[in-house]
Order: structure tokens, then sequence, then C-alpha cells
């Protein structure tokens, strides 16, 4: 059970970058980028908690619908969230161990610190630093009117476009190449996974699989 939490913890950790390149693809769509990161944290520690390693997927893999999940519900939800009294006291107690830790160390500490300032274990700590993050409004309201925020988002035209492109693209591919994109990037298998289901070795899945994108974005271009 340590063990797998431990797991749980480091995948956390190791991918906050993924979170951020998601909160990033939502920049200026009137979301502060703290509420889109912080959405995405609680998509990111949703999908370590189940996250399934005998399925072959890379945890990126996994994760990254969960994370933008996460993030889109920003968009839909227009009710507040509430939290409970045990939440807000953690989350006062990690805000003081927060402002002391970067009062003596003159930094914001990790979420491993805050894990070991708070006496839990990251995945706990992460939560309760993402509740912690103000939440805006889609509608704000002032001392003089109240007014409501436009989401702005992607014309469909141009998902569908993209999408088209991309199947003309694949059909241009030898049935083997068109095999070994789809379970990489279509099914988020790794390259040992597929090098198993192609037989060959994932040298060879590695070497083919740059191949065929250098051929894929020459032709999208």
């Amino acid at each position: 059970m340590k063990t797998e939490r431990l797991k749980r913890d480091e995948m956390i950790e190791k991918n906050l970058g993924l979170v951020h390149a998601c909160a990033n693809r939502f920049r200026g769509r009137g979301v502060e980028y703290d509420d889109l990161f912080q959405a995405g944290c609680v998509g990111l520690v949703k999908a370590a908690e189940g996250f399934d390693e005998t399925l072959g997927y890379n945890f990126s893999t996994y994760a990254f619908p969960v994370i933008l999940g996460e993030i889109k519900r920003i968009f839909r939800d227009s009710g507040t969230i509430k939290i409970g009294r045990a939440l807000k006291e953690k989350i006062r107690l990690a805000n003081k161990l927060r402002e002391d830790f970067l009062t003596e160390n003159g930094y914001e500490p990790t979420i491993s610190e805050m894990a070991k300032l708070m006496d839990t274990d990251v995945m706990s700590a992460a939560q309760v630093l993402c509740a912690s993050m103000p939440i805006i409004s889609l509608t704000m309201q002032d001392d003089e009117e109240s007014r409501q925020l436009d989401v702005p988002v992607s014309p469909p035209d141009e998902e569908i476009s993209e999408k088209l492109a991309l199947e003309q693209t694949m059909e241009t591919l030898e049935e083997k190449e068109r095999q070994l994109i789809e379970l990489r990037y279509f099914k988020g298998m790794t390259q040992s996974k597929t090098a198993q289901i192609l037989g060959i070795s994932q040298v060879q899945v590695s070497r083919k699989e740059k191949k065929i994108l250098l051929k894929m974005r020459n032709s999208l271009i």
C-alpha cells in the first residue's frame, strides 16, 4: 500500500509540467492562469489515483484528457464550489506553513516540501493546495454593475478542418505505418507494448515513429 502511494506521489510530482502545458492551452479565455492550473492539478491527482499501469499505457497519455477535463469544467460550471470545515482548516494551516516557509527560505515550497510541513503525503498536499486557490465566477459583479465574462472558444469549423487534414494524412501512410501511429497516439501504447504487437524491437519502433511523424508533418505543412 505504501509503495503504491509513493508511486502516485512520484507520478504527480513528475507530471506537474503536463498540467502547465494543458493550462497554457486555455490562456486568454477569460480565466486566470492560476485557476486553470488549480483545476489541472485536481485532474492530475484523479489520474494518479485511477491509473492502471498493467494496461500498457503511458501515465501522461492517461492523465492528459483527465487534466483537460477538469480545466474545461471551469468553463462549464457556473455554480460555486463548497468547501467543508475540515478542508478549510487544512487550507488555513497550509497557507500559514507556506508563508512561514517563504519568509524563512526566500522561495515558494514545492509540493513535496509542503507535504513534509503538513505531515502528509504528496497527493493529499496537492489536493489541499489546489483547493486553496481562489475560484473566479464567470459572472462578475463590481460596485457599479454586474457583467458576465465571455469565454472565447475555438470555432468548430477550425477543429473539423484539422481533424479532416489528419485523417487524410493517415490515409497516405502504409498499413504498418498507420498501425504504429494508431497504437502509439490513438491507443496510447508505450513503445515497448507497440513493439510486442508489431513483432519488432523497441528501437525499431522509435526509429520508424520519428520517420513517420516527419512524413506526416511535411504533409500537413
